[in-house]
């Protein structure tokens, strides 16, 4: 019997069209595996032709699955699945003593990184590992401990337990402020550049849902600066290029040390919340504990929901 390779198409195609059919989105797939969107397309097409059929039916603003397609989708998704239990079981012990925690790049980057030497002081048998992006792991499929997530607390991988909720305002530097002056009120942010940035996150506060809550319409010219990252739009403001919205749990101590200044008494506070998330249906590795221990006291007394 001839080898696995010539009876199966490309690996990676494969590993593509899993993540497709899993995700329903080409996009959100390439955002999973770090690729272009235009990219996982030309896997599943590839795919596609070798097969001689198609896997996914393209609809105007969404794909389905067609049934060769649904067929394949489960037996990549149970054999991946398998190859992660038989991958996790041969390195527990190498990671025996690791803890892996995913948050947003904004909340890794403005939150937990300036906190954590705290707890690497206190518990320094703990090997910590932060993975970093926009889009949220899945705990039942990848080797993560704990996430720290934005939203409304409901993710059928993990139990949720609330951290906090979060106020946001305008934010700029002193030297912005110096410059261009303080806005009288907040129709008067108009007339300042203001920055902006994306998000997958519907629920995440923008200038237009912003400037609405107080009454004001948003216009996208209002906004001279768009980034990709909301920590690269506070890097922006800090660097004295107009004013963003600045979520204060983050932006906490740029304020403190006046490397941001609040440029409204307006606030509105966040519809969704801040969450940890731990893994459903698994014991959880002794150094959770601990984690767990040392963010309540940076927090205050976390309430499972």
């Amino acid at each position: 019997m001839s080898g696995f390779r010539r009876q199966l198409p490309s690996m990676t195609a494969l590993v593509v069209f899993e993540a497709a059919a899993r995700r329903m989105s080409f996009t959100k797939a390439a955002e999973e595996l770090g690729i272009t969107q235009a990219a996982v397309s030309r896997q599943v097409q590839a795919l596609e032709q070798t097969f001689g059929f198609q896997l996914f039916r393209r609809l105007h603003r969404s794909i389905e699955l067609t049934e060769r397609g649904r067929v394949l989708s489960k037996s990549m998704s149970e054999s991946l699945g398998a190859i992660t239990r038989t991958v996790r079981s041969l390195t527990e012990e190498k990671n025996a003593g690791e803890l892996v925690i995913a948050a947003s790049v904004a909340f890794s980057h403005f939150w937990l990184l300036p906190k954590i030497s705290d707890f690497r002081r206190t518990n320094p048998q703990v090997r910590l590992k932060i993975v970093s992006q926009d889009s949220n792991v899945n705990l039942q499929r990848e080797d993560i401990d704990i996430a720290i997530r934005y939203g409304d607390g409901h993710w059928a991988d993990g139990k949720a337990i609330a951290l906090f909720n979060d106020d946001v305002f305008p934010v700029c530097s002193p030297e912005y402020l110096a410059k261009r002056g303080s806005p009288d009120c907040v129709a008067d942010l108009t007339r300042h550049n203001l920055i902006a940035s994306d998000s997958q996150d519907a629920s995440w506060i923008g200038w237009d849902e912003w400037l609405r809550a107080f009454g004001h319409g948003g216009d996208p010219r209002h906004v001279t600066l768009s980034c990709s990252f909301y920590t690269d739009a506070i890097h922006a403001a800090m660097r004295g290029e107009g004013i963003a919205l600045g979520w204060n749990r983050l932006v906490h101590d740029l304020l403190a040390r006046n490397q941001l200044v609040r440029v409204s008494a307006e606030s509105l506070r966040t519809r969704e919340a801040y969450f940890v998330v731990l893994k459903k249906g698994q014991p959880p590795k002794p150094q959770v504990e601990p984690f767990m221990r040392w963010i309540r006291s940076e927090t205050g007394d976390l309430a499972e929901l």
